[in-house]
């Protein structure tokens, strides 16, 4: 029997409102902020090291210090909440960026907008789509997901227009603006939870986390998730640098390539969304991995024509499908009565591996005067990182306390 109601339409408005806190959090804050740090370096004279520090050092202090807490959070008070005051910071965070004037501002700032991501970002999101959806989880987790392509592919184009029209400062305070307006209404009217979920949940007390830490599928699990975020983190943050400096790009050419590879990873989040739903879903994180450690050996052959843009397409694919299948195969190892807090530890060590990654890869291309190195580097990572996803067992391995009716459809 079905204890929790789950109407269609409230399924709808869980989604919207996990596409539009993903299209802003991720897709307009994350892949925007990049974009004016070229102004940052003419006005204030920083180098490049100093602007673009700012997301690695806030994910290595945030991460750790905020992940567990957040998961936690949400596992007991639920999502809502959590999104709301995630959104909040984040939006605030960027119209802070844009009336900084000092180095200190542009790191608090920066620390804030991370806050603002552990809290609004993909763990909460996760968490609220797995309680809502069961036997259509994938779809709707990779309908949200697409937030963050279209946020992606979307933003450079209204940053560029915002620029032109009020300056770097003031594009920043209305990319603020619009992260707010889009993301916090639709999060305010949701509920956390169908409605026979939240009586189970306020009849029982926080599930225990033992059971999970003592299995050997977390462990394969974390690391298989650090090796690809980190192979993934660490091609894309270099992916300019190398097509422009190193391999000559003119401009033009190295955007379209980057917009085609976010294009691809629209179509990745859906087909591995479609794929995960009718699966196994451990084969779809194994085929999701050996699509990154298969397209980083073309970069290779970047002066080949034609090759980027197979290369595109691969890693496009790959990194669509990245984050969606992480808390997909969590739920269906752990269950999601303890997703919060497994979630958070999970994405704290991603946010480790994604800022250390991209960090080595530029010291071994200062290095060597070459990306051969850390390209080979980036390859055996995603590579560990298969085997690991390879490891896991199909079916359910901790036995957390979960009531099987909240687990149907």
């Amino acid at each position: 029997m079905n204890v929790s109601e789950r109407s269609t339409s409230a399924q709808v408005q869980v989604a919207i409102t996990a596409f539009l806190a993903l299209f802003s959090i991720v897709g307009l804050a994350l892949y925007g902020l990049p974009l004016y740090y070229d102004f940052m370096v003419k006005e204030f004279g920083w180098s490049r090291t100093q602007v673009t520090s700012g997301n690695a050092l806030s994910k290595l202090v945030i991460g750790p210090l905020f992940g567990f807490i957040a998961g936690w959070v949400v596992d007991k008070f639920g999502p809502r909440r959590l999104m709301m005051a995630g959104i909040l910071m984040a939006g605030v965070a960027v119209i802070g960026l844009g009336g900084m004037s000092a180095l200190w501002m542009f790191y608090l700032f920066y620390l804030f907008n991370a806050v603002g991501y552990v809290c609004g970002g993909p763990l909460p999101n996760q968490v609220l789509l797995s309680r809502w959806f069961d036997k259509a989880r994938g779809k709707a987790m990779g309908f949200a997901y697409l937030g963050i392509g279209v946020g992606g592919a979307l933003v450079p184009l209204l940053s560029n227009r915002l620029t032109t029209e009020f300056g770097w400062r003031g594009s920043l305070r209305i990319l603020g603006v619009l992260m707010i307006v889009l993301a916090l209404p639709m999060a305010y009217f949701i509920k956390d939870s169908p409605r026979g979920m939240v009586e189970k949940q306020n009849e029982a007390t926080v599930a225990p986390m033992g059971s999970v830490f003592r299995s050997r599928a977390f462990y394969l699990l974390a690391l298989g998730s650090m090796c690809s975020i980190g192979a993934v983190g660490g091609t894309n943050q270099h992916l300019k640098l190398f097509l422009s400096l190193d391999q000559h790009y003119e401009q033009g050419e190295a955007a379209k390539i980057i917009s085609l590879v976010l294009t691809f990873s629209i179509i990745g989040r859906l087909l591995m969304g479609w794929l995960s739903d009718y699966l196994p879903k451990k084969y779809v994180m194994l085929l999701i991995y050996l699509l990154v450690a298969s397209a980083i050996p073309l970069l290779f052959f970047a002066s080949q024509p034609g090759v980027m843009y197979v290369f595109a397409a691969v890693f496009g694919l790959g990194l669509g499908g990245e984050y969606l299948i992480i808390p997909l195969i969590a739920a269906e190892l752990f269950g999601v009565k303890v997703l919060g807090r497994l979630m958070g530890v999970v994405l704290t060590a991603d946010g480790v591996a994604e800022a250390a990654c991209p960090m080595l890869i530029g010291y071994l291309r200062d290095r060597s005067a070459s990306y051969q190195t850390g390209f080979i580097t980036l390859i055996v990572i995603a590579l560990i990182g298969a085997v690991a996803v390879a490891s896991l067992p199909r079916a359910r391995v901790a036995p957390v306390a979960e009531a099987s009716s909240v687990a149907a459809d």
